[in-house]
């Protein structure tokens, strides 16, 4: 793979967390985040997205390990514990209840042009839908007769087409059919198209507002991959966005998400990484666990939910995000 080295700006605003006294399983207190600057052009960027009044809440805490955050707008926010094979329903009277057990080892969660829930699944091996009668179908398990490695994120542009990363977390090797970890695309007719092979283990996935980007996050590898997006729905001109490296910090590049704006947020060493459309780090919402995925949340689409482990966080923020399924 070819990369084109992005040059990213250091990071000058530091968005600390302080947490004391821990929540319980429902409602946290509040703790408070401060920035600190050296330049205020800068500042001013990241508080157009976030200002100093912003907290972040601990909303729920002791999961197993929670990924794949999807507000519903029926008011309502999905998550999946992978471990415990269960989707959880966190409902609008902030009580966390099971939606789906078993759940096929969900990991990553979206919707689709009508609101149906499309769910990445490790133990199935899948990508699956379920219907309105809530009936769970498979729509994806193989490519070119081989069984897919273990789907992990996906997102779904206008046209209905699914992309969807499959890496292979959650198989072991001699599990393994195809010998590759793949980026691929799912159309409404039920094509499925190989689109990348050479990402070391792709992740989390998004589009730009204008679909004209794909954003995808090769973990292990420490970067945000972006590609052009071609007409016939293919991608192109694979480069890199940003580079998500931090020794001092745990964490990777997992999960990520795009605002109205085109700016892109994703997990990374230390909290959320909150980063312009050209790639310019702007600053981190430090989180107190690793953080696993970002999904936007409320009526406005202004609050940002973040898994970590095994806790849910959230925070307000001033820009909407893209919602899914547009």
């Amino acid at each position: 793979m070819t990369i084109k080295i992005a040059t990213i700006s250091l990071l000058l605003i530091v968005l600390s967390l302080a947490v004391s006294n821990p929540s319980k399983k429902l409602r946290g207190n509040l703790t408070k985040l401060t920035a600190q600057t050296e330049n205020r052009e800068k500042k001013n960027a990241v508080q157009d997205i976030l200002d100093d009044s912003a907290k972040l809440e601990k909303v729920a805490g002791n999961f197993q390990f929670i990924e794949g955050p999807l507000w519903h707008p029926d008011g309502f926010l999905l998550f999946s514990d992978i471990p415990a094979n269960i989707i959880y329903k966190l409902a609008s009277n902030q009580q966390v209840e099971v939606f789906r057990t078993p759940s096929g080892k969900a990991n990553g969660n979206t919707l689709d042009k009508e609101n149906r829930l499309l769910t990445a699944e490790h133990e199935n091996r899948r990508v699956s839908r379920t219907e309105k009668d809530g009936k769970v179908i498979t729509l994806a398990d193989r490519y070119e007769g081989k069984r897919l490695n273990s789907p992990n994120d996906l997102v779904v542009k206008s046209d209905g087409s699914i992309y969807f990363t499959d890496p292979s977390y959650g198989v072991t090797k001699d599990q393994e059919q195809l010998g590759f970890y793949g980026v691929y695309r799912l159309a409404s007719d039920g094509k499925l198209t190989l689109l990348v092979k050479d990402l070391v283990l792709p992740n989390g996935i998004a589009f730009s507002p204008d679909e004209q980007k794909l954003y995808v996050n090769n973990s292990e590898a420490g970067y945000i991959a972006v590609f052009d997006v071609k007409s016939d729905g293919t991608v192109t001109n694979e480069r890199l966005f940003a580079d998500l490296k931090d020794a001092s910090q745990s964490g990777v590049p997992d999960g990520l998400k795009v605002d109205l704006e085109g700016n892109v947020y994703s997990t990374g060493p230390g909290g959320v990484w909150i980063l312009s459309p050209d790639g310019k780090l702007l600053g981190r919402i430090s989180v107190p666990e690793t953080a696993t995925n970002v999904a936007w949340g409320e009526s406005d689409r202004k609050t940002l939910y973040i898994t970590a482990n095994t806790s849910l966080y959230r925070i307000r923020l001033q820009i909407a995000g893209v919602r899914p399924g547009k």
